[in-house]
């Protein structure tokens, strides 16, 4: 997998190209990062006022935490592939300029939202820590599942970013999609909170590839139990094969990126 070795071989490159991004996403700003925890904030504020106060569901417990945990991956998630599926564009002057290994462009991207990512996860086990005495021994299980979680991204990505340099209307395509994405990952609702048969239930489980990476990180941090087997495996699973898809493509457009561009 010579286009993710390429980030140990060229780190010095990948390093100032994270830098790159991460300045400009914060340029002019006085929070910096800050800015980027503020979102999932208000999010929460605007879901527990809708889903609590207005709509009056019934009550989960630890539900704020419930809701920002899955946040937190989504806004991760989606953030990350709209970034990646312009960064080829908006870096086109230098791509055909410069020969150098172009997936670091994408990888940077997500790179920068990674951080914002981390220190959110670092959030959510401290208040698991508090609020949740019984995840006190599952919450670490958390930071391997996030490394999966992340380098699922990471492949998706690159998959992304290499198919909007060929095909201008995918980024439009995925802006389209994630909005029903959103609503039918278990974010605001929980499997046991919402009806519907069981044959219902386990599709939207399995046929989600993020839904059991968002279950299993609730399991760990909002239950305080061990996720369940099969959704580890189906996130190990789905981060493999992202970062294989994402390689197998951009090897076989390499060639084509900085002629498309």
């Amino acid at each position: 997998m010579t286009v993710y070795a390429d980030l140990y071989r060229y780190r010095e490159l990948f390093g100032n190209l994270f830098r790159r991004d991460f300045q400009a996403k914060y340029k002019g700003s006085v929070l910096g990062i800050f800015w980027s925890l503020l979102n999932p904030l208000i999010l929460l504020g605007v879901y527990l006022v809708v889903f609590q106060v207005l709509i009056k569901r019934g009550t989960t417990p630890h539900y704020p935490l419930y809701l920002l945990a899955g946040l937190a991956c989504w806004i991760f998630f989606s953030v990350s592939l709209q970034s990646a599926a312009r960064s080829m564009i908006d870096s086109s002057e230098l791509i055909k300029k410069v020969r150098f290994p172009r997936q670091l462009v994408a990888f940077s991207m997500v790179a920068a939202q990674a951080v914002t990512f981390v220190v959110m996860l670092a959030i959510l086990i401290l208040l698991s820590l508090i609020f949740v005495p019984a995840a006190r021994g599952t919450v670490w299980l958390s930071i391997p599942l996030a490394v999966a979680f992340v380098a699922f991204v990471a492949g998706f990505a690159l998959l992304i970013a290499c198919l909007n340099v060929l095909f201008r209307d995918v980024e439009h395509i995925l802006t389209a999609a994630l909005l029903p994405w959103f609503f039918l990952s278990p974010i605001l609702w929980s499997p046991t909170s919402v009806g519907g048969s069981h044959v219902l239930h386990e599709l939207l489980h399995w046929a989600n590839p993020l839904a059991p990476a968002i279950t299993a990180v609730h399991d760990v941090i909002w239950l305080g139990v061990t996720p369940r087997l099969g959704d580890v495996v189906y996130l190990v699973v789905a981060a493999l094969v992202a970062l294989g898809a994402g390689s197998l493509f951009f090897s076989a457009v390499d060639d084509r990126i900085a002629v498309e561009l």
